[in-house]
């Protein structure tokens, strides 16, 4: 049986079939390492790029390798050569050792698994592909299409006519070298073969009747040789082919999300942590799935603001509590920049659910009356501390603003929350925020 290996190494920005193909086969097992690697990686990379500089990945061998015929061990008639030695002479016969029990190597491991792992790498794009696979940003609608049309450009096949930029260079070659077999252009070689011959000749000092002869025919061919190179071009104008591209119109759906942290003193390093890794995700799962979303960034203490990337993630303030300042802030960015009818509104917030007196009643009527009226879909996500991991396991207790979201959540199903209390609660958490629903948002 024959077997063929492509070995051709990946082109820019393009997977070859095969690599594609093996992905496909060992998803689950690939799957599994890149949701445990992401709940282990630090969140010290800048801008996120730490966490999506892709994965080396090692899974099971089993499962992964291509049917193959062999023959059998079990029955037949064999003839084998084995090392001398002083038990058995030519004639003995020895009892067939039973299935599994062969010799040589060492003992099987108690769960059968014997052998080395398969490792190789991802690339940035298929370690995001994996880690976002299956998510969406719930009830995502068109709005004001006139206004999001975009022109992108795809790849149309091959043509005769172009711009040198778009050459392609393995076609016009092939087309090239196609044309010279089928017109019998004379290669370089037999050209310089025959004026070698002819040097050789014209060097001689009395050439014979018959030298002088294959001279001059020689002449003649170097001659015809020469015309029909000339005729019969390297390249011609009818070998070029270009790559091109077809104009097309891409409706977009503007989205914008808001990204909500609380950055005061009752949230300590451990809590920031956290919140910050849920953010990066976010962030990651935006830019890898959606081309045209804006993300607003604000932090707020018993005061809120909007800031940028840098600064949400590795300012250092401190301060109150007070979580409506982040919501009132919210509310005015909507109104000044983002006008309902031409965005969806995403926002997630972030909190280790302390606030300050009666501030969460607050919350609950700017969520109920203000925002969730304009927002496609909301998500709370509470840090626990170490003390408090009990609450995990019980989603009806907890503080006054976690009481709050609870009344939120029984009148609008578009308001979404959950609980972490360790790095690997943070990936659970989020696809389960973001899986695809179909619940849109329902007045009070």
């Amino acid at each position: 049986m024959h077997h063929f290996i492509d070995r051709r190494p990946n082109p820019a920005g393009k997977s070859l079939g095969n690599r594609q193909r093996f992905l496909r086969r060992a998803r689950h097992h690939i799957k599994d390492i890149v949701d445990k690697s992401v709940r282990e990686r630090s969140v010290s990379g800048r801008n996120s790029r730490e966490l999506a500089q892709g994965e080396r990945v090692t899974i099971p061998v089993k499962g992964i390798k291509e049917p193959r015929l062999v023959h059998s061990n079990q029955g037949g008639m064999r003839q084998r050569v084995f090392p001398g030695n002083k038990e058995f002479v030519v004639g003995d016969s020895f009892p067939r050792p039973k299935s599994g029990q062969g010799g040589g190597g060492k003992k099987a491991s108690e769960d059968g698994e014997g052998e080395d792992g398969f490792s190789f790498s991802l690339t940035r794009e298929e370690y995001l592909e994996m880690l976002f696979e299956g998510l969406e940003l719930p009830d995502l609608v068109k709005k004001n299409l006139i206004e999001t049309k975009t022109i992108s450009y795809r790849r149309a096949g091959i043509t005769t006519a172009g711009t040198p930029s778009n050459l392609n260079l393995l076609r016009t070659m092939r087309n090239s070298l196609g044309r010279r077999i089928a017109l019998q252009r004379p290669s370089l070689s037999k050209f310089n073969a025959l004026k070698a011959r002819i040097e050789e000749l014209e060097a001689l000092e009395a050439p014979c009747d018959d030298e002088f002869a294959e001279l001059e025919e020689l002449r003649q061919q170097l001659g015809r040789l020469e015309r029909k190179r000339k005729v019969v071009g390297f390249i011609d104008p009818v070998d070029l082919r270009f790559d091109t591209h077809l104009p097309e119109i891409v409706l977009n759906s503007k989205a914008v999300v808001f990204c909500l942290m609380d950055v005061s003193g009752s949230m300590q390093e451990r809590e920031k942590d956290l919140a910050k890794r849920f953010f990066i995700l976010l962030n990651l799962f935006l830019e890898r799935c959606y081309e045209h979303t804006e993300i607003v960034f604000v932090c707020h203490t018993q005061h809120a603001r909007e800031v940028d990337e840098d600064t949400f993630f590795y300012s250092r303030e401190t301060g109150g509590t007070v979580v409506s300042s982040a919501l009132t802030e919210m509310l005015k960015i909507i109104k000044d920049r983002y006008p309902t009818d031409e965005w969806n509104i995403y926002g997630a917030q972030a909190s280790d659910g302390e606030n300050f007196g009666n501030d969460s009643e607050k919350c609950q009527q700017l969520l109920q009356h203000q925002l969730l009226p304009l927002c496609q879909y909301y998500a709370y996500v509470e840090i626990l501390s170490e003390s408090d991991e009990v609450l995990m396991n019980d989603p009806e207790q907890g503080a006054d603003l976690w009481q709050a979201c609870l009344r939120v959540k029984k009148r609008w199903p578009s308001f979404e929350m959950q609980r972490v209390c360790s790095p690997a609660d943070i990936y659970p958490v989020f696809r389960a925020l973001f899986a695809p629903r179909t619940a849109a948002a329902v007045a009070p």
